[in-house]
């Protein structure tokens, strides 16, 4: 019996998709999710970047992130996100507007931009009326005009795909299939496309050192603390109102450890406010 990483982690989906030997698997996994409606496909890319440390020691965050600038000359941010806070909506628009304002040089013209796709896998729900992956663009809001085709968002939101291994029929589901369920599988599946037969083999427990599995067992106990912490905070917000919700996470958080401005940055409070709650 095989046992698998959790890609939902940093340390695991880093070593899928951001490794020196990772371009075929981020190639095949882009392929099916930006272009599965059947446009340009991806050829070749570069990775920005490339993840070559055998941990991330030391890192305090809910979420993970790769760069790869493709054949065409477009950027994608690969964000994995596990963990909902306030503002996360608007720290992906502002992620994509600042990657693509600082392609340009001070002398450099406009016309030498390249398009920006943010992709951002999140193990929660965003949006109740979309889809499984969505894509967002800016369009006229009456004529549905699109105005550019510069900066795109994506969002693969993991609870709403409930297929089972058998159910399978694309390449694009395969990969959520593998990002959601990896981590519980106890064997490869000869079913799957030959890339996520490979991308199971990278995150192989069999193929890891001691430490390496050690970290990763950390990483996901930090992130199940700072989910439950959450969670907490919000079911005794829904008691006693907003304010103490945020006095609750705020405490929670700050006996894991985490960094002021992290915790501002997931509560929306001010520094001075978070630098009173005791």
């Amino acid at each position: 019996m095989m046992q698998f990483l959790d890609v939902k982690t940093d340390y695991a989906f880093k070593k899928v998709f951001a490794s020196a030997q990772s371009k075929a698997l981020l190639i095949s996994f882009l392929n099916s999710i930006i272009y599965s409606r059947g446009r340009q496909k991806i050829t070749d890319l570069s990775i920005v970047d490339p993840y070559s440390i055998p941990m991330l020691k030391g890192v305090k965050d809910s979420y993970v992130d790769v760069k790869a600038v493709l054949n065409d000359g477009s950027l994608v941010i690969i964000e994995m996100q596990v963990l909902n806070h306030k503002g996360f909506e608007k720290r992906v628009l502002y992620n994509a507007a600042k990657n693509y304002s600082m392609q340009l040089k001070r002398a450099d013209d406009y016309h030498l931009l390249n398009p920006v796709i943010a992709l951002n896998i999140v193990d929660f729900i965003m949006f109740e009326e979309t889809s499984v992956v969505s894509h967002f663009k800016l369009l006229e809001k009456e004529k549905f005009i699109q105005y550019s085709d510069d900066i795109e968002l994506i969002f693969v939101e993991l609870p709403k795909f409930t297929k089972r291994l058998d159910e399978l029929e694309t390449i694009e589901e395969q990969w959520i299939f593998f990002l959601k369920n990896a981590g519980l599988l106890d064997y490869i599946p000869k079913t799957l496309d030959d890339c996520i037969q490979n991308a199971l083999q990278v995150v192989n427990e069999a193929n890891m050192t001691e430490e390496e599995l050690e970290a990763q067992h950390k990483r996901k106990e930090f992130i199940y603390i700072q989910k439950s912490s959450i969670e907490l905070a919000e079911e005794k917000g829904k008691l006693e109102g907003k304010t103490e919700r945020e006095i609750e996470m705020v405490q929670a958080m700050k006996k894991n450890g985490e960094a002021i401005d992290k915790i501002s940055l997931y509560t929306g409070l001010s520094i001075a406010e978070i630098e009173q709650i005791t």
